[in-house]
């Protein structure tokens, strides 16, 4: 099981509490978050599927390297985050 959180930023416009599912990349915990609340796909992915420039996810602390198909593995225990990006100057 990984566990999967969101940041409250994004709570305050969709429902997503965190989760604890079975999955072996970070594509499949996603898949099970939209499975429970599908307006949350719309928000985190574009139309082509990959991550929107203005999000960000990390496993175990470190962000993820393919944002287009979302195929970085987790094991057992992971820790997977969802947050927004800032950006600004």
């Amino acid at each position: 099981m990984v566990q999967l959180s969101f940041s409250s930023a994004l709570q305050r416009h969709v429902p997503c509490p965190p989760l604890e599912l079975e999955a072996a990349t970070v594509r499949e915990a996603l898949e099970g978050a939209f499975a429970r609340e599908p307006h949350l796909r719309g928000y985190l992915l574009d139309d082509q599927g990959a991550l929107r420039k203005h999000m960000a996810v990390f496993v175990d602390g470190k962000a993820v390297q393919d944002r287009r198909g979302l195929a970085d593995p987790v094991r057992a225990g992971s820790e997977i985050a969802v947050i927004q990006a800032l950006s600004g100057g």
